[in-house]
């Protein structure tokens, strides 16, 4: 990862990289998401842990990393003889790609801002005199 935005502006970048860049999702985040994706129906912990080829709590960490972004949605299925387990699922790719502009304009409104209390705070420096010793 770049450290300087001049430099994160100038690497290439992929599709999946604006999951790591906006959301921090790490190379795991997104192999679970894909195996979601993948999936012709909604797939428990204990699948995509099986696809992945990884314990079930590391895909749990990641299932909940991508339940906090939004990638992904959680049902719950009942048992008819009681109790329920969850599947989950790739949330529609519209919502999240209209779910990420908006973050990108409020970040961008923000940087705006503090952009301009750079300027409101530094433009007065050029105006002062410098003492003149004598």
């Amino acid at each position: 990862m770049a450290n300087s935005m001049a430099e994160q502006l100038q690497q290439d970048m992929e599709c999946e990289g604006l999951l790591e860049c906006i959301h921090g999702l790490k190379q795991l985040d997104k192999e679970c998401f894909r195996a979601m994706v993948e999936s012709d129906e909604p797939l428990t912990i204990d699948e995509v842990a099986e696809r992945v080829d990884r314990e079930r709590s590391t895909a749990y960490r990641s299932i909940q990393r991508l339940l906090q972004s939004g990638f992904i949605q959680k049902e719950q299925i009942n048992y008819d003889q009681g109790g329920y387990y969850h599947v989950y699922y790739p949330t529609d790719p519209t919502q999240i790609s209209n779910d990420m502009q908006r973050m990108l304009n409020d970040w961008y409104a923000k940087m705006g801002q503090l952009i301009q209390e750079f300027e409101d705070k530094y433009e007065h420096v050029e105006d002062t005199p410098t003492p003149v010793e004598g």
